[in-house]
Formats: structure tokens, sequence, C-alpha cells
């Protein structure tokens, strides 16, 4: 006999469990909802000790399921991790990956929540959503008009530092096996979290662990109301390690897997958060400034991982790979730890252009950006303000929009509509789409290209129909090879031009 622990997101209770607690107990499971503390001076570690609590209230004869929906799945983790003997399975329901350090903050997609746990003289608690307003939360879809306003007459303010005190994991659940159920009109699906897996960011390929299955419900981010008997069924697969499996073949990572060229290693300068790949000298000896492409590794990728990107085959084969042909390999390592750094990694982004424009080494007046992945974001300033001296910006299956969930990514790095504002001349434009895009990701792309045709922005797109994200470090093919020689090409083309 399987029993859960349902544990619900901002501002509801364990009153919003109600029809799936009913379903559950029909089917002989048994099912306990949580009422997290709403005082106003509950902290993070307050919902945790309230889920310890009842962990240690039950008499069980076999081990829990603890279901964490959105926010709730840090106090569940934080439960887990103190109780690790007595959890058979987390369940993620529509939530993120917190890790140890992670503030729920970070997740939160309502950037006036941002905003107001930042104001002077210190937060007070955010306020319970109106009927109206439960979409700033999450997608609605599948919820009445009879059903948002029951949502908001059960809502309490949510107390503030649940959302901003970091979570703090010891790591002792980590072999917990766990369930991902995904709610598909809020734009995440397996799909998209295989793409993740297969080429995002590092942390994402523990969920390649045969001990992790997922989920899909048609429905918006609150399941529990919109359709409690599918997710009641889906939970009870879930316990009995139900759910699709994902695969990753050995390398296919930016971080891991070989560049499809074998490029010569040149000398390395480091300068803070920024390596120089030198070309090498003219062959009379003559040696004047050149010119230099900076390479933006994507993200989010999670501090003190090794390989650093940096260091990493993809950057490390770039930057090579422009030195070997006469211009300056930059790589700048920069701060894009999770969704709500946008502005620490621009920070650095633009120290790394000025430490790169004030070498002796390097043409001030001839720079590159190249941008990856994640990274994408990060034009939107430099298509806003675009500097004399960047004389072109190339984009790799770039995400040019937030996805799903990325709520915290504020305002300021919005690409298409830096590029419609048209806040001065641009530099071109070279885009390296890849033909097998995760849908999600190709939807912003193709947005970003609608709006430079509007605009009349000098585009040149090169295609790999049979790329997927992070095409360069899977097998060669002549198609990826000429395309990212085409890229570079173009590239260091734009570099010559005169002024």
């Amino acid at each position: 006999m399987s029993m859960f622990i349902l544990v619900s997101g901002p501002f509801t209770d364990g009153r919003v469990w109600n029809e799936v607690v009913g379903r559950l107990r029909e089917s002989g499971a048994e099912a306990h909802p949580v009422t997290l503390s709403s005082r106003p001076e509950a902290d993070l570690e307050t919902h945790i000790e309230d889920v310890v609590r009842l962990v240690d209230s039950l008499e069980s004869p076999g081990e829990l399921v603890l279901v964490g929906h959105d926010y709730a799945i840090h106090p569940v983790l934080g439960a887990a991790d103190r109780r690790p003997e007595r959890v058979g399975r987390i369940v993620h329901l529509d939530a993120g990956m917190p890790q140890d350090g992670d503030a729920a903050l970070a997740l939160v997609p309502d950037p006036s929540v941002h905003e107001l746990l930042r104001a002077e003289g210190g937060p007070g608690p955010v306020p319970s959503p109106g009927p109206a307003q439960w979409q700033r939360w999450g997608s609605t879809e599948g919820l009445s008009v009879r059903q948002l306003e029951l949502l908001s007459r059960l809502a309490a303010p949510q107390p503030p530092r649940t959302l901003t005190q970091p979570l703090r994991l010891a790591g002792t659940a980590a072999s917990v096996p766990s369930s991902g159920i995904l709610c598909t009109a809020g734009g995440m699906t397996v799909e998209l979290v295989e793409a993740l897996v297969r080429t995002g960011p590092p942390q994402f390929r523990k969920l390649a662990d045969p001990r992790v299955g997922f989920f899909e419900l048609a429905t918006g981010h609150w399941p529990m109301v919109s359709c409690p008997d599918e997710l009641a069924e889906v939970l009870l697969r879930a316990a009995a390690g139900e759910g699709r499996r994902l695969t990753v073949p050995e390398g296919e990572s930016p971080f891991l897997g070989s560049f499809l060229f074998d490029t010569p290693e040149r000398p390395r300068v480091r300068n803070g958060r920024l390596d120089l790949h030198m070309p090498k000298p003219d062959p009379g000896g003559a040696q004047g400034p050149r010119p230099a492409v900076l390479f933006v590794h994507g993200g989010p990728v999670p501090p003190h991982h090794e390989p650093a990107p940096r260091d990493s085959p993809l950057y490390l084969g770039y930057a090579r790979y422009a030195a070997s042909l006469g211009v300056v390999g930059a790589v700048v390592e920069h701060r894009l730890h999770g969704i709500a750094d946008y502005a620490q990694s621009a920070d650095d982004v633009a120290e790394a252009v000025e430490l790169l424009r004030a070498d002796p080494r390097v043409d001030a007046r001839r720079i590159a950006l190249w941008v990856f992945s994640g990274a994408g974001l990060l034009t939107a300033d430099w298509i806003a303000a675009p500097p004399p001296w960047l004389r072109c910006l190339a984009l790799s299956y770039p995400i040019l929009a937030p996805l799903p969930g990325w709520g915290a990514v504020g305002s300021r790095f919005r690409p298409v509509d830096a590029l419609r504002a048209g806040g001065g001349t641009l530099p071109p434009l070279v885009l390296t789409r890849a033909g097998l895009e995760t849908p999600r990701i190709a939807a912003t792309v193709e947005e970003f290209t609608a709006a430079a045709e509007e605009t009349k922005a000098l585009l040149e797109i090169i295609d790999v129909p049979h790329g997927c994200h992070g095409f360069e470090i899977h097998e060669p093919t002549d198609e990826s090879r000429e395309a990212v020689t085409r890229a570079v090409r173009t590239v260091l083309a734009h570099l010559e031009q005169p002024s």
C-alpha cells in the first residue's frame, strides 16, 4: 500500500488536494495533505519542519511517497534529505530541480514578486492572487472561473522568507528514486526535458538515471484542481515505479565528447574570467593587434562544475579554431548558474569585453561576440545599444526568449523586443540554426528571425538540417563540419571589413 504526503505550492494549503485525496484513498492508498505554516515570520526551514513532523508522525509498513508541487518541492526535498530512510520516492509535480543553495525565488515567474522582495525596509508577505492573477504563477488552462475563485478564497499570503531562504541539502536523499509530472499547458514536455538532458547544462544529466520516471498531464499548473482523477492515477503509477525513462548516449554534452575538428592547442592567456587563445605570429615576425572573437558559453551551468565551460571541448574547440585562422579566440566564463543570474552574467560578459579590448594584442576596433544556447538572451543588451567596434554578433542554436518556467528572467533580456526597438546601427548577425532543435527553443528562434526580417537587420542563417542542439560535439558529419567552417569564416570576414 502506498502512502502519499502531498504538499502544494505557494498560497495554497492541504484543502487544494481534497479531490485527489479522495481518489487515492478509494484506490486503497493512504494520502496525507500538508498545510504549511502561513505565519509571516515562517521561512523555508519552517516548512521543511512542517513536512518532517508529518513524516515522523506516520506509522507505515512501507516507504512514503513525497509529492512536491511548484514551490513545495523545496520543503519536500529538505524533508527527504533529513529522513531518507523513510522516503521511497520523491515526485516533482510541475516543479523544478532545486539544488543545495537554491532559493525558490529563482523559479517564481511573476516579476512583480521579485521587485516586492527587493523592496527597501524589508519584504512583507506576498499577497495571494485574485482569480485573474493566478496566470502569473503558471498556466491556468483547465481551470474554470469558479475554480479560480475557489483558489483565491482558500489562498493565504506567502511568507517572504520561504521564497528567499536558500535550500540546504546534505545529499543524503540523492539516491531516492524520483518522478517528474509535467503539466504540458505550461510549455514543459518530456521532449524538452530530454533535449536538456542531452545537450543542456550538466545538472540535467542526472534525469537520465533509470530510477527517474516522467509523466505528462495535458493541463495547466494546478492539476489537483483541473484534473484530479488523472493526477491520482499518475501518482499511483509513479509510486509503482512506472514512467518514461530518458536515455542519453555517452558524450552528448558540450562539456564532454570531442569537438568536430582536431584543433591544435594554442598559447592560452588567462585574465580573470577571460581566456585568450593566441594566433601564430606573422611569418615575418611582426605581430600587430589582431581582431578577436569572444565566445560566450550557454547555460545555466552550476558553479564549480568540472570541466569548467572554458575548459570544455566545445568552447576550447571554437577558440582554438579561431586562433588557427589568425584571430584571437577568447572565452569568457560567466556566472550564469541559474535563470535568475542573467544580470550578473551580463556584467561578467561586459567586463570580459573590456579586458579583451584593453589587451594590446587585440584590435579593440574589431570584436565579434559569439553566443551559444542559453546565453542567447544576453544578446539583448548588445542589440539594444550596439557599440561601433562590435563587427558581428553570432548565435549558435540560441535561446532567444525565456522558456517555460523562466519567469525569473528580467524583462531586459528579450532579444526580440530589443531588435524591434532598434537602438542603433546593428552589426551583421550570423545565426547557426539546428534543424533538429527542440520545438520550444526553435519557436524563439523563429520569432527572432521574423523580427529581423521586419526590421531589415542583416541576418545570415546557416542551417544544419540534421543537427541538434550542441551538434558540434556529436559524431561529426560533412554537414556539421561545413556549417561550422562557414560560420567561422563568415564571422572572420566581417571582422576584416574596414571601419
